[in-house]
C-alpha cells in the first residue's frame, strides 16, 4: 500500500467504483419511472476477501458491494432490484495478460480447480436480470468456483 501512487489509486477507484455510481445515478431515474427493473452492478471476490498488494482494487470492489447493497434498500419501494455479481478468476484478457504464475496460485486455491469462463458470470447475470429473480435484491452472486466456500 505505501508503493501504491494516488494516480493509480484515483484511476482505479474512478473505473471501478465511480463507473458504477454514475452507471446507477444515470438508470435509477428511467426505471423509477417504469416501476420495476433489475440493476446488476459487477464487484469480485476481491470486494470480500484480499489478497496481498491490489489495495485499490479491493477497495473498489467492496464499494461496489456495498453501494448494490443500499441501493437495493433505498430503491425496493420502487420495484427496483439492486443485485451484485462477485466472479472469481474468470479466463478474460485481463486475465490472459497478467503473470501466468499469478493466474496458477488463485487456480490452484479455487476448490473446483479451473478458471471460470464468462458464459458462466453471464448466465448469472441472466437469472438476476429476468423475472425468475423477482424476490431477490440486495443480494452478492458469487460465481468463483468455490473460492470464498473455503
Amino acid at each position: 500500500m505505501h508503493e501504491l501512487q494516488m494516480k493509480e489509486w484515483l484511476q482505479m477507484i474512478a473505473v471501478d467504483q465511480t463507473g458504477v455510481f454514475l452507471g446507477m445515478r444515470e438508470v435509477i431515474p428511467v426505471v423509477r419511472k417504469q416501476r420495476r427493473g433489475s440493476i446488476i452492478n459487477i464487484s469480485s471476490i476481491w470486494g470480500s476477501a484480499a489478497v496481498a498488494g491490489a489495495h485499490s482494487y479491493h477497495a473498489a470492489k467492496g464499494a461496489v458491494r456495498n453501494m448494490s447493497k443500499n441501493a437495493a434498500m433505498t430503491y425496493v419501494a420502487d420495484g427496483i432490484r439492486v443485485n451484485s455479481v462477485h466472479p472469481g478468476f474468470i479466463h478474460t484478457a485481463l486475465t490472459d495478460a497478467q503473470a501466468p504464475e499469478l493466474n496458477e496460485v488463485v487456480i490452484a486455491s479455487t476448490p473446483m480447480k479451473r478458471g471460470g469462463q464468462p458464459i458462466e458470470v453471464a448466465y448469472g447475470c441472466l437469472f438476476l436480470a429476468s423475472d425468475e429473480s423477482s424476490y431477490v435484491t440486495g443480494t452478492e452472486l458469487v460465481i468463483d468456483g468455490g473460492y470464498l466456500a473455503q
